[in-house]
């Protein structure tokens, strides 16, 4: 090398900073003032709707006002149903997570905090959509009234388990209540969905598809892949990102590489992107029903970032005081999903103390009624669990003969 030459410059990456050491209300980027994002038309531009993706539709305000051009037609009592249902999905988490450390279940994971994200798509959704969600979006099942029994069979993996065991515990399943089978390997989902969507374009169908994924998953393959699809046929899908900040211990930086938002993943695919206060049932109902309208009416996918917080722990097997604040959710700057609900209807003059107290004490209760009877069934833990023969149901149309033969051996064992 010659003595002119300058010293070459060493390579480097750029190693994302974790949010970790923030302070937590600085987590969320980009927060918009409630009622200041317009409501665009439904076929509005990508180009035109562009600033979407980086602020945030809100609709209720610090004082639980509703107000600005996403404000939904909803009545007093859909909003008491969606708190109603919201309080149903948290008191249910409670007394599976109490059954985990019984010992009477295997693994449990909560949505605590998220429950506004799938009770209110559910309720702007009609019957007949199919969606497939994520471990953490109970809230869809339980506001279409699945029963909450059945539910638990299959998390204590019991007798009664409509699935027979073939499932992690909270990975449920319903064709008829538009529940695709939950599936354990991350981001599956999205593909699918999108593909059940143009197969209902395909056939002529009236009923949309709505994807499911949470913000770590996003730096998948499978990801990308239903994003091409789904902007290449226009699928009527809606594709749902749940940004709650963290991907088991990874924060949310990691997976969003250098784009500022993930909402900005839609708007590199022609997608109308937007990010919504998740936190608001307000919102995610107005924006689930604007996304569901377009896809209805032949306009496209819309892809939305949910933004709320994982409170809890990822799950049963995971300890959050090793990675993240104690006082994040706390301060958390879009609060609590209940308690705005609650507040905006208190301050409509619709509801107070007393009606919140007895409204949880009927949720408790029935969530408990519920888990007497599953646990009358046993448990995987105690020894009450379905036939080994089951194995063979479901899986083929005919079941072929060497696996008739093999289930016939396996009825004359003792």
């Amino acid at each position: 090398m010659s003595d002119r030459e300058p010293t070459p410059t060493p390579l480097r990456l750029r190693i994302p900073q974790p949010a970790r050491g923030k302070h937590p209300p600085d987590r969320v980027r980009y927060i918009s003032a409630a009622g200041e994002m317009a409501k665009p038309a439904l076929d509005e531009k990508v180009e035109r709707i562009a600033l979407m993706r980086k602020q945030l539709v809100r609709v209720l305000d610090e004082d639980g006002s509703a107000v600005g051009d996403w404000v939904p037609e909803m009545s007093v009592d859909e909003k008491k149903q969606g708190l109603r249902t919201m309080l149903l999905v948290r008191s249910y988490d409670a007394r599976m997570l109490q059954a985990h450390r019984q010992g009477k279940i295997s693994f449990y994971m909560r949505s605590l905090g998220e429950e506004a994200i799938a009770c209110a798509q559910q309720a702007a959704l009609r019957p007949g959509d199919m969606h497939f969600p994520t471990y953490r979006q109970p809230g869809l099942l339980i506001s279409s009234e699945y029963p909450l029994v059945t539910m638990m069979n299959q998390v204590l993996s019991n007798a009664e388990d409509p699935l027979h065991g073939r499932q992690l515990p909270v990975m449920y399943s319903s064709k008829a209540h538009g529940f695709f089978s939950i599936s354990g390997n991350l981001a599956t989902q999205y593909i699918q969905a999108v593909g059940w969507a143009m197969a209902s374009a395909l056939r002529g169908g009236t009923e949309i598809a709505s994807a499911w994924i949470g913000e770590g998953a996003t730096a998948e393959s499978d990801f990308h892949a239903a994003l091409v699809f789904a902007s290449t046929y226009q699928a009527p899908v809606i594709l749902n990102i749940v940004n709650n900040h963290w991907a088991i211990s990874t924060p949310e930086d990691f997976a969003r590489g250098a784009s500022a938002t993930f909402a900005d993943r839609g708007y590199g695919f022609s997608i109308p992107a937007l990010r919504v206060d998740g936190n608001d049932y307000l919102a995610v109902y107005a924006a689930s029903q604007w996304a569901a309208e377009r896809a209805r009416t032949n306009l496209g996918p819309t892809l939305i970032e949910w933004i709320t917080l994982r409170v809890g722990a990822h799950s049963t097997s995971d300890d959050p005081s090793v990675y993240r604040p104690p006082e994040e959710a706390a301060q958390f700057p879009l609060g609590d999903p209940v308690d705005r609900l609650r507040q905006h209807l208190v301050h409509l003059g619709e509801w107070d103390d007393a009606q919140h107290e007895a409204l949880q004490e009927e949720v408790d209760a029935q969530v408990d009624e519920a888990f007497a009877e599953a646990s009358s069934h046993g448990s995987v833990k105690s020894g009450d669990v379905g036939s080994a023969k089951t194995m063979f149901d479901d899986v083929y149309a005919e079941l072929p003969r060497h696996l008739r033969e093999q289930r016939d051996r396996l009825e004359e064992l003792p």
